[in-house]
């Protein structure tokens, strides 16, 4: 696991976007996985930016996102298809029918879920992965408990969720949904590279647990711990418990020219 301490938003999205435009750069057909929440806005920003410029192009791209709510209806702001559709979409070249996401209105969810992991597989498998990462440590919608071997598959949300988000529904919690369908944490570590992004003073406790502390379902993130890729970008409020943050600096900065993140 690298630990990069970034002094900004827009720098974590530059590395972020580094990494995706060295991946399609060498393999234009490349396998993106693409998460909701505000960590990944400055990769998508960045990226669009570098789209619009002309440095890289998504035309060939397939991409999966990690979860979407239950129950949402088709039009509803909120549903992560539509918000995949605003934030990373809208600023890229993607064929939006090349943009998967777990079908959160199905009538058989557990069918639905089967489907979502085989069309993951029969796409070759994701390339690189964003992530962002829950105060409770939680990625994607897998909450502490959650096995560390799961698929997708239907969850509830725990309080402490609905209550994070319910910022995207007027304040209101009781208009946050309850369930969701989310990517295992076997299937996100089954991605080749992946990428975790994490600002603020919030999320310090949550970073440090999942870069330094044992592994464990009750913090999700720390099985990440066990993947022979993870890059993992920082802010320095985010980076506030890391006990070997001066040694993150330390190996950042000595990190030959050659290595990608």
């Amino acid at each position: 696991m690298e630990v990069i301490i970034v002094g900004s938003a827009a720098e974590a999205g530059r590395i972020g976007a580094d990494a995706i435009q060295a991946l399609y750069d060498r393999k234009p057909e490349a396998v993106l996985g693409i998460a909701t929440g505000s960590s990944p806005l400055a990769v998508y920003d960045e990226l669009g930016r570098r789209v619009r410029d002309g440095k890289v192009s998504l035309k060939e791209a397939q991409a999966f996102m990690l979860d979407e709510y239950v129950g949402l209806r088709a039009d509803h702001p909120e549903r992560y298809r539509n918000v995949i559709q605003r934030v990373f979409v809208d600023q890229v070249d993607i064929n939006p029918a090349n943009v998967h996401g777990p079908d959160g209105l199905a009538e058989d969810l557990a069918a639905a879920c089967e489907d979502y992991e085989r069309a993951i597989a029969d796409a070759g498998g994701v390339d690189l992965q964003l992530l962002g990462i829950g105060t409770d440590g939680h990625i994607a919608f897998n909450e502490p408990g959650s096995s560390l071997a799961s698929r997708t598959r239907i969850k509830t949300l725990t309080a402490q969720t609905r209550e994070d988000n319910a910022r995207f529904f007027d304040d209101d919690v009781e208009l946050v949904p309850r369930h969701c369908l989310t990517q295992g944490i076997a299937t996100i570590m089954s991605a080749r590279h992946l990428v975790l992004l994490a600002s603020g003073r919030s999320k310090a406790e949550a970073v440090h647990q999942m870069a330094e502390g044992p592994i464990s379902a009750m913090w999700p993130a720390t099985a990440l711990q066990l993947h022979p890729h993870v890059t993992v970008l920082v802010d320095h409020g985010a980076a506030s418990r890391l006990q070997l943050a001066d040694y993150y600096r330390q190996t950042y900065e000595a990190k030959p020219q050659w290595q990608e993140i």
